[in-house]
């Protein structure tokens, strides 16, 4: 897979061309775009990565980010404020406004912890803005532990103080049958790149097209939405 495109998260309707993952990143990042404006103050983005929605957070005034310096994450860290020792975060209690973590939780072997962490920092009333996979291949081997259905992340957050305002799932089982096939095209072509663009042209353009078409005129009970790409979950610090 192209580190290139693997860190692309804004994607352009052009990117159906070449880009194998468009399917899955439009769908969050227009989820997390649209619950955006709840946030506002300060705010801890919590396995940051490269921050990659930090623009979307306009009404933030104060934006740390935050990762484990031993994990696996491959990517530039160069926006990285603070490291974490994988269970205790730097910060006294009540200290933030929001937390955003994204495709962080599925890294964690110690969910609980973590979430309570979580919790510690943020001022009372304060919110969680979390995502992560339900079904996608694993990654960031091998510091990739767990999928959560929405039952099971809302049942995690509420256990651990918190109470759910906004639950999503992005795509539906058409969709993510669409995204995981072009995946599953995409890592047999050749990682040659003018045989890599012509094959996708061929075989991953049209299967993705396919999906997107039939995503817009069938109806809900057709697509169902017991298979999905993405959890996105709201929620507020209640203790």
């Amino acid at each position: 897979m192209s580190l290139v495109l693997y860190e692309k998260f804004k994607l352009s309707f052009r990117d159906i061309f070449y880009n194998p993952y468009y399917i899955i990143r439009t769908r969050l990042y227009n989820a997390i775009k649209l619950n955006a404006d709840y946030m506002q103050g300060s705010m801890i983005d919590f396995g940051c990565g490269t921050r990659p929605y930090e623009h979307l957070f306009s009404r933030i005034t104060k934006y740390t980010g935050v990762d484990f310096e031993g994990g696996g994450n491959p990517y530039n860290k160069a926006k990285v404020d603070v490291y974490y020792n994988g269970s205790t975060l730097p910060f006294s209690d009540g200290e933030y406004d929001n937390v955003l973590t994204t495709e962080v939780i599925e890294h964690v072997f110690n969910p609980d912890e973590i979430i309570k962490e979580l919790n510690r920092v943020l001022k009372p009333g304060g919110l969680l803005l979390l995502t992560c996979p339900f079904a996608w291949p694993e990654h960031e081997q091998p510091w990739d532990y767990a999928r959560y259905s929405s039952f099971g992340i809302k049942h995690l957050l509420e256990k651990n103080g918190f109470k759910i305002i906004r639950q999503e799932k992005t795509g539906n089982f058409l969709l993510c049958l669409t995204q995981l096939t072009v995946m599953y095209l995409y890592m047999l072509i050749p990682k040659v790149v003018i045989i890599q663009q012509i094959l996708f042209l061929i075989f991953c353009f049209p299967t993705m097209l396919l999906g997107l078409s039939l995503n817009k005129i069938l109806p809900k009970r057709v697509k169902r939405s017991d298979l999905y790409l993405n959890n996105l979950v709201l929620a507020e610090k209640i203790n």
